[in-house]
């Protein structure tokens, strides 16, 4: 008995060794004074969000400018249930109410919102332990988030998207757009005001969507280890429904863009396809719940689904990169394994970011600056530096590096890595500007947002309509808002910015630029004795 007992202990010391408490991985190694405020930028990026939200707004809302809006999303769509005992049918409510706008436009697409949620719970699963104070508020942003997603998958085997007349649906669905992004973007008007249609779009078993429906079913999962210590009956019914969702994801397979193509792209078309969703799923669910099925299901899949892929970019339509480095973290931290060979595709991935790796294939601007693509550049460079301090992390409680040809790469050059792309947004680059806006004394004044644009309810109590509102976007001053935390897209490949309103590749913020930052800047603030 006294054996078994040492072993328990022993057990639960190895458990709770996993667990990967943030401050004994991160550790205070960094000496002398800080280049930035992390903790305030910390702060800021989560604040965001709360200027992102739809719906009725909480008496606890800190970003005041904002008022309710978006109270009737989901009336143009109700659920017909046949009642076959009975011989009738009666027609189930949508609501849609919540969530967050992913940008600066009015419209809620599912996709991205989803994606960020997934990124924002990351970000506090990994790095939760060392908010300290701001814990709370990131925790209520994926919960915003998260009961939207637990909304728009509330029918089996559906997810909402959009659609611009009454629709009567009979089968399954998951709902996952709220708003018709045409005539939204023919719009410059705040959301309390907007009086476009607020058109509801699905996906289900005749409009298969693995892409999206996957991307809901990791927000969902990683959302639920959010909330598994601070409110287990929440994360209970979190996992619960990530579960179905990805059981429909994987049984009715296809990109939700090739069946509402008109509707959602240009914006947020599946261009990677959906296999990377279903292997990120997979890989949240696998982590949200140590079941061997979905252990199973990668070593299964994972090929088919490109697990060993080159592609090094990291944003809401490709998740390789992600889900290589989620369940490499299996193998580091878990010893499980049978997943070792992600522990290669995760390196290949970080070979590729470093600068003189012989397989080194990311481009920096002169300023040093991650660059991938012009339109939103920034969300690449956040989602990149979060992957490389999360794997850091990971390496670092393993005591184990990357070998790249003959190039070492320790956890030491990937934290300084992702510490030069943060510094570089939060000021330290040619130009000298934040871009976050609210931090520092330089930071962008015209973002392309329509809420922080124009007036607020407070300021002008009168409608603003459609067509008058362009006003405002081709004005030339600062906008009256302040969308404190706000992270545009960035500057050109000669680290140079316009600051200009209408310029929505550079000037426009969005979640899923912010959710992975969070992350990030935790793991700075504390490693430099700001947390």
């Amino acid at each position: 008995m006294a054996r078994v007992r040492c072993l328990s202990v022993l057990a639960l010391l190895v458990a709770a060794a996993l667990q990967l408490p943030g401050d004994a991985i991160a550790g205070r190694g960094h000496k002398g004074p800080a280049p930035h405020n992390y903790r305030e930028a910390l702060a800021k990026s989560i604040l965001f969000f709360e200027g992102q939200r739809s719906g009725k707004l909480p008496p606890s809302q800190r970003v005041t400018w904002r008022r309710d809006s978006g109270l009737s999303d989901g009336a143009s769509a109700k659920a017909r249930q046949a009642m076959p005992l009975f011989f009738w049918t009666t027609y189930l409510l949508v609501d849609l109410v919540g969530g967050y706008h992913d940008a600066g436009d009015n419209v809620k697409f599912g996709f991205p919102m989803a994606f960020s949620m997934t990124m924002l719970a990351w970000s506090v699963v990994e790095f939760g332990g060392l908010m300290k104070g701001e814990l709370q508020h990131a925790r209520e942003a994926v919960r915003w988030g998260a009961d939207y997603l637990l909304k728009a998958t509330a029918h089996p085997d559906t997810i909402y998207v959009q659609a611009s007349t009454l629709m009567f649906l009979w089968s399954p669905f998951l709902l996952h757009m709220v708003g018709d992004a045409t005539k939204d973007h023919a719009c410059w008007e705040r959301p309390e005001d907007m009086d476009t249609p607020r058109t509801v779009y699905k996906v289900d078993a005749s409009t298969p969507g693995s892409d999206v429906a996957a991307e809901t079913a990791a927000a969902l999962a990683a959302a639920s280890l959010v909330f598994r210590k601070a409110d287990k009956t929440y994360a209970s019914r979190l996992l619960a429904r990530a579960k179905r969702v990805f059981e429909f994801a994987d049984k009715h397979r296809g990109p939700y863009s090739a069946r509402l193509a008109p509707y959602v792209c240009p914006y947020y078309c599946s261009y990677s396809g959906y296999q990377d969703e279903l292997l990120w799923g997979a890989a949240w669910l696998h982590r949200a719940t140590k079941s061997p099925a979905y252990l199973s299901y990668i070593q299964t899949n994972g090929q088919v689904l490109g697990a060993d892929e080159s592609d090094n970019t990291f944003g809401w339509d490709n998740k390789h990169a992600g889900a290589r480095v989620l369940i490499a973290k299996s193998f580091l931290v878990q010893r499980l394994g049978a997943t070792h060979e992600y522990k290669s595709h995760a390196d290949g991935f970080i070979c590729s970011m470093v600068p003189g790796t012989p397989t080194d294939a990311t481009q920096y601007t002169r300023g040093g600056l991650l660059y991938k693509l012009g339109d939103s550049n920034m969300q690449y460079v956040t989602s990149s530096a979060f992957l490389l301090l999360t794997y850091a992390k990971y390496l670092a409680f393993a005591k184990q590096t990357v070998t790249c040809g003959a190039v070492v790469v320790t956890p030491q050059r990937l934290r300084a890595i992702a510490r030069k792309q943060v510094d570089y947004l939060l000021g330290s680059n040619p130009m000298g500007m934040s871009y976050m806006v609210g931090y520092g004394n330089k930071y962008p004044r015209r973002i392309h947002h329509r809420a922080s644009s124009l007036p607020s309810v407070a300021a002008h109590p009168g409608k603003i309509g459609c067509s008058q509102g362009f006003t405002a976007l081709y004005a030339g001053g600062p906008n009256p808002n302040v969308h404190v935390g706000a992270v545009v897209g960035g500057p050109n490949e000669q680290d140079q910015f316009p600051d200009d309103r209408n310029d929505h590749e550079r000037s426009e913020p969005a979640t899923y630029i912010n959710a992975p930052l969070v992350g990030a800047l935790a793991y700075l603030a504390h490693s430099y004795g700001q947390l």
